[in-house]
């Protein structure tokens, strides 16, 4: 009976002080990372007006972070997760305060724009490099501090402080924008980054554990590479998002949408790059409570694409609310396909082999945003940025209907 109870107890995680400790530094240092994100395309838009820009910030950070994920799953595994953490903290606090150093009057005066958006382009590189092992690392710590039975309980609180904390960077960076500029806004997110690294000082330590009877580095990581290939429902469910992402990235267009097409300005920007998110922390609040209990892996596909549908809505809408709310409704498939997502990978995952399986999860979701926010500053510059977001949503319905067809397992799967 007690079981039952903690079962069916949707605060159960989060009773855990050290789980709430890690969630709330979570929050606090990923809404500091959005309201970065956020603010750096609309300074690097505002000093180039190219949306080709845009794209090649995605480019930038998506190098390192692909090309260094596999070793940095090794390095977690065989590391101190808390000290891992800390360390990856202060690197991303360094590069937070070199952007701020960058907006300021002083530097406007000596460097021409060319030379500071390149300046954001280097920076945004070395925090791709950092997101390698900050990212898997958070992941890990999430079945580290709690026990198994409460894993999917943690996994979807996890992702709804994820959103609910990108949702209010994304929101709030625009109105900061607005009311105190990039100089002003840079220093709120230094600010939020510093509380984030602060919480994790509260964790305790998560020594390294027996990395498959400690084999070379290289070993170690073809074993991970092999655990995530050969186990069909994540590789199919990463497969699925990793592509429907990419061809689906409308949202690097967004300060193009709100500066040109929608003329909404920077607390339109602000919003429309929330709405998403919104979308998202609905519905993981309606799944915290009542989570899904069978056919999730079709649930998965009809999400995913339905997604798709929203972008192409996106990118005939001329107008505020409908474009709003259409990246409301495409958060809110976005957040099942999360929820789903997660909790495979995290249920199916032994605890020795979490730091490089978390990371090939990592490298997936890096690799489909940045290269999907790549991919859409390409294809805005070759197709015009409307039918690029158009042709993105319908690319991605294309690949739902055939997953659907090649992946009978992923559709029949249910956990």
């Amino acid at each position: 009976m007690e079981i039952e109870q903690i079962k069916n107890d949707p605060f159960a995680a989060m009773r855990i002080g050290e789980f709430r400790h890690l969630m709330t530094g979570r929050f606090l240092f990923i809404m500091g990372l959005r309201m970065l994100g956020t603010l750096v395309g609309w300074w690097i838009y505002e000093l180039t007006n190219e949306p080709f820009a845009i794209g090649l910030i995605g480019l930038a950070e998506v190098i390192p972070a692909v090309s260094l994920a596999l070793y940095a799953g090794y390095v977690i595994d065989i590391s101190e997760k808390k000290q891992l953490l800390i360390k990856c903290g202060f690197f991303y606090l360094s590069c937070v305060l070199l952007l701020l150093f960058l907006s300021t009057k002083f530097t406007l005066a000596q460097l021409s724009t060319h030379w500071i958006a390149f300046g954001i382009y280097i920076i945004i590189f070395f925090t791709g490099i950092i997101r390698s092992f900050l990212g898997p690392t958070f992941s890990t710590m999430v079945a580290t501090t709690v026990p198994r039975n409460l894993l999917q309980n943690a996994t979807t609180w996890n992702q709804g402080v994820w959103l609910s904390a990108s949702v209010t960077g994304h929101a709030s960076v625009g109105f900061f924008i607005a009311l105190i500029g990039n100089t002003g806004s840079l220093l709120v997110i230094t600010g939020m980054v510093v509380a984030g690294i602060a919480f994790m000082f509260l964790l305790k330590p998560k020594p390294a554990l027996n990395v498959a009877g400690q084999k070379t580095g290289f070993d170690s990581v073809k074993e991970g590479l092999r655990f995530v290939f050969e186990t069909k429902e994540v590789l199919g469910a990463l497969s699925l998002d990793l592509f429907a992402v990419f061809f689906g990235g409308a949202v690097a267009m967004i300060p193009v949408f709100a500066k040109d097409i929608l003329a909404v300005g920077p607390i339109g920007f602000g919003w429309l790059n929330a709405a998403a998110d919104i979308g998202s922390i609905i519905v993981i609040i309606i799944l915290t409570f009542l989570p899904l209990q069978k056919k999730q892996g079709k649930v998965l596909l009809y999400a995913v694409g339905g997604f798709g549908l929203c972008i192409i809505i996106f990118g005939f809408s001329k107008i505020f609310w409908l474009s709003f709310a259409v990246m409301v409704l495409s958060g809110i498939l976005d957040g099942i396909s999360m929820i789903v997502r997660g909790t495979i990978v995290q249920m199916k995952t032994p605890d020795n082999m979490r730091g490089r399986v978390l990371s090939v999860n990592s490298m997936f979701i890096n690799s489909s945003n940045e290269l999907g926010q790549f991919e859409s500053g390409i294809a805005a510059k070759l197709l015009g940025v409307v039918p690029s977001v158009i042709f993105g949503g319908s690319m991605t319905l294309l690949v739902v209907i055939i997953t659907w067809i090649k992946a009978p397992s992923l559709r029949k799967m249910e956990y």
